[in-house]
């Protein structure tokens, strides 16, 4: 009878400890994956602090930290423009984060350049440099990170997580697909058109600037499940050929074992009161400067500034 306990306890361990092995090999091949990705990615900036700091922001010491994320449509025979402008900044202290979405139509200085235009023009002007010089300046708040997403290609990423689920506030018709309101499964190809859709809402850019906050939600709440981990070569190849970020895997390990709680409340930024202006031919938005000022306070605030 001891006997067949003893051996009985032999095969328990025996699976336990295959079990192990087998999860610290995955756990590697992820860990290897990642790396490899996050080198790939890479990209830094031609400076190392923004001048609307003394110095860098340490996201080791837990310190509010700025991103900038720009969609990039990019176009044979230039560099594209960025016609998805979000900016977030991240609290862990208030365990928060403020997204605004920036009108792609917005007349402001392009830095670098000497003259107003639309702030999506300002990537085509001078690449990711004079597009986070020129949101700085706009917001005066300083970027301390960039995310640049090439937009044709993003549709990748969200099929490597499995699709996506949102509730969507407005049903319409594009290229060919109809989306429903309410709750809606979109596969990279579908949440592409989606975010696109421009002249059959109401709102005109700020209903796009919506559906492009909730597609952004719902590809980071299913990259986060259990299914995209198990998932985890497509997810990173896909974002591997289609993201560039100036974070080093370092800065990346520290906002992953640090904000968790901060990323996870996203509170949302609009600007609602300016006005559209023709110039010259050209329509261009025009932000309300109280308005504006009202989210240069805020974002300031949120970033302890």
């Amino acid at each position: 009878m001891k006997k067949r306990k003893f051996k009985k306890w032999q095969w328990i361990v025996a699976t336990l400890g295959l079990i192990f092995i087998g999860i610290l090999i995955f756990g590697i091949s992820v860990y290897m994956k990642f790396t490899d990705t996050v080198k790939e990615i890479h990209k830094p900036l031609d400076r190392t602090v923004s001048e609307k700091r003394e110095e860098p922001v340490s996201v080791q010491k837990q310190e509010p930290f700025s991103v900038l994320l720009l969609g990039v449509d990019e176009r044979e025979g230039d560099k594209g423009r960025s016609d998805t402008i979000i900016v977030l900044t991240v609290n862990p202290t208030t365990q928060s984060t403020k997204m605004l979405s920036i009108p792609r139509d917005t007349y402001t200085e392009i830095v670098g350049k000497g003259f107003s235009d639309k702030i999506n023009h300002a990537y085509a002007f001078g690449g990711i440099d004079m597009s986070l010089r020129t949101v700085e300046q706009l917001l005066d708040i300083p970027i301390d990170y960039t995310v640049q997403v090439n937009m044709d290609s993003f549709k990748e990423i969200v099929d490597a997580v499995g699709g996506i689920t949102i509730e969507n506030p407005l049903e319409f018709k594009s290229s060919g697909s109809t989306f429903k309101k309410g709750q809606i499964s979109l596969s990279g190809e579908e949440a592409l058109t989606y975010i696109r859709m421009r002249y059959e809402d109401p709102r005109g850019d700020f209903g796009r600037q919506d559906r492009q906050k909730l597609v952004v939600q719902a590809i980071l709440r299913e990259g986060a499940s259990l299914n995209s981990l198990l998932n985890y070569r497509s997810i990173f190849n896909a974002v591997g050929k289609n993201v560039r970020t100036n974070m080093d895997f370092d800065e990346i390990m520290d906002v992953q074992k640090n904000y968790n709680s901060a990323v996870g409340t996203i509170n949302q930024l609009f600007f609602e009161q300016g006005t559209g202006k023709t110039m010259n031919g050209i329509w261009y938005y025009i932000a309300d400067e109280e308005e504006l000022e009202a989210i240069q306070n805020e974002l300031r605030t949120h970033l302890a500034l």
